[in-house]
């Protein structure tokens, strides 16, 4: 039976792709790219010619049921975007609930994403997080914020380089100035840079230093009981909720 796989790309580095990622690519029959420029550059560094069809956010709507229909004809079908794993802040969402809807085998593989990397390396506790993907462009960004003003779990979220700055000033009103952050840009590639401190002392050196790159800013959450939002607080978290607890 034919099925639609969801098929991670490096977020960077070309070599970050796993050897079943690259085996499925040269089986299906039918490769959706978010871009399919920079897809052929994937596959033409893996050596696969196959044919490819662009599946974005513009076009996702009215393509969906067309690709289902492909799938359910017989042909396999994989869904890349142009870096990371399809449906995390990509398109890929609307495709996979069509195929399940239709009760077509949707095949997640593992593979890269921007926001574990981020996570893991910032220092921040990594048992309990919540993913926010990237803030609304206009309106919305200060309400999202609020609405984790409480949050005690490791935040993440993602931004271009255009908004960086303007997302930790957004973070200082609401978390305040004190609250650690990590923030990591180019992950995987030459440049690949993390910068950790409190959010006004992150701001002040994109404030000096041009943002380049995409970013993942990952936010201490705030620390139970109410005792504030320093870094010192951050580094002894473990301690600070099995007083909570008990």
């Amino acid at each position: 039976m034919a099925k639609l796989y969801i098929v991670p790309t490096p977020i960077g580095n070309l070599d970050d792709i796993t050897l079943r990622a690259v085996q499925v690519l040269r089986d299906v029959d039918l490769i959706l790219a978010e871009d399919t420029r920079t897809t052929s550059v994937l596959l033409r560094h893996l050596g696969i010619e196959k044919p490819l069809r662009s599946h974005h956010k513009f076009n996702e709507h009215a393509t969906v049921r067309s690709v289902a229909e492909i799938i359910a004809s017989g042909r396999n079908v994989a869904l890349v975007s142009d870096a990371g794993t399809p449906g995390i802040s990509d398109p890929g969402f609307l495709l996979v609930r069509t195929c399940v809807e239709e009760q077509i085998e949707v095949e997640t593989l593992p593979g890269a994403t921007a926001l574990v990397p981020a996570l893991v390396q910032s220092g921040f506790p990594c048992d309990r997080f919540c993913f926010e993907g990237f803030l609304p462009q206009k309106k919305g960004r200060m309400k999202q914020l609020s609405a984790l003003a409480e949050e005690e779990r490791t935040m993440i979220f993602y931004e271009s380089p255009y908004r960086v700055v303007k997302c930790l000033e957004q973070m200082a009103e609401v978390f305040g100035g004190e609250r650690p952050v990590s923030v990591s840009r180019e992950l995987t590639k030459k440049f690949e840079e993390t910068v950790r401190g409190t959010i006004d002392e992150v701001l002040a050196h994109f404030r000096e230093t041009e943002p380049r790159g995409e970013f993942v800013l990952v936010v201490a959450g705030r620390p139970r009981g109410g005792r504030g939002t320093s870094a010192d607080d951050i580094r002894h978290i473990d301690d600070a909720q099995d007083e909570a607890d008990e």
